[in-house]
């Protein structure tokens, strides 16, 4: 059976407003210093890289993947964006991703963007660049230690930003710390073994067709090739997203079986809701359509501001 990609980011309601407006200073503070930083830290030839990651991070994130008691995971991809690009640039990509899924595919609210974006582009990102740099120095840059440090990096960043959540939930007085802390670092412990599998796949492949990319301190030349083929693997995932599991995410999961789901508020307008093009009466094929959508669209703001920075820089 064919389904739509399920909601994944908290909605308007989760959050009050207090801290729903702190974290949106948080965020803008944190996206303003990486905008500065990515132009100085990235070259001419590896900006093509930023929208890649940012349509393959996209269309991954619509594949939730069924997980134990009736939930689901997907990809959040912070470590992969981390380890390839460094964190300026990171930060950039997942906050594109973040910004594109909450303004076109009315996936997590507008007030709660700024924590969505806190959560994964600052936290998922920040916990993955420390991780990362301590694993590498510990156990260098072989196949097998990219490979280990690439599972722990992506475990720990769904972790840690799981509890950064919980602990905002707890905050906003939508549930209490001891039970909002267990719930979501339980379900995201075990979330977070598939993102490991995920980014260890990725790290793989990339090894054996572009080690350059994953070797070095620095990010690599990124050839058009390259650049290419990952854009059109973004556009085979978003393709295979009419596949996502049904079952509800992690923090959904939790919203249910602690009792505060119903204080999910819906969206103030509506373009491509819940990843399903509207007038296309196939759901799988407007899935699919919608997730090529943004893929590009992805592809084409992430690839914009790079370029922007570049340009900026050089002036």
């Amino acid at each position: 059976m064919l389904y739509s990609p399920q909601p994944m980011h908290i909605p308007d309601g989760f959050l009050s407003v207090l801290v729903s407006v702190i974290l949106w200073i948080l965020s803008i503070g944190a996206i303003g210093y990486a905008l500065r930083r990515v132009g100085q830290d990235l070259g001419e030839r590896q900006v093509p890289l930023m929208g890649v990651l940012a349509a393959a991070i996209f269309a991954g994130q619509m594949l939730n993947f069924t997980v134990a008691g009736g939930t689901s995971g997907h990809l959040m991809g912070a470590a992969l964006a981390t380890i390839l690009l460094g964190p300026w640039a990171a930060i950039i990509v997942m906050t594109t991703v973040v910004g594109i899924q909450a303004l076109i595919f009315q996936d997590g609210g507008l007030l709660a963007l700024g924590a969505n974006i806190f959560n994964m582009a600052v936290v998922g990102v920040t916990v993955s660049y420390f991780v990362h740099a301590s694993l590498k120095k510990l156990l260098g840059e072989s196949r097998w230690s990219l490979l280990v440090n690439g599972f722990v990096t992506a475990w720990l960043s769904i972790f840690i930003a799981s509890l950064a959540v919980a602990l905002q939930l707890a905050a906003s007085g939508t549930s209490p710390a001891n039970i909002s802390i267990p719930a979501m670092a339980g379900i995201h412990a075990v979330i977070g073994i598939g993102e490991g599998l995920i980014t260890v796949g990725a790290l793989a492949f990339l090894f054996a067709a572009r080690r350059d990319l994953v070797q070095t301190s620095q990010p690599a030349p990124a050839g058009k090739l390259v650049w290419a083929v990952g854009l059109g693997i973004a556009l085979l995932l978003a393709i295979f997203s009419p596949l996502a599991s049904a079952h509800p995410d992690g923090l959904e999961w939790v919203a249910e079986q602690k009792g505060f789901l119903d204080t999910a508020q819906g969206p103030l307008y509506e373009v491509i809701p819940d990843y399903v093009f509207p007038g296309i009466t196939n759901e799988a094929f407007a899935t699919i359509i919608a997730g090529i959508i943004g893929s590009l669209v992805v592809f084409g703001v992430a690839l914009g501001v790079a370029y922007m920075r570049r340009s900026q820089q050089k002036a």
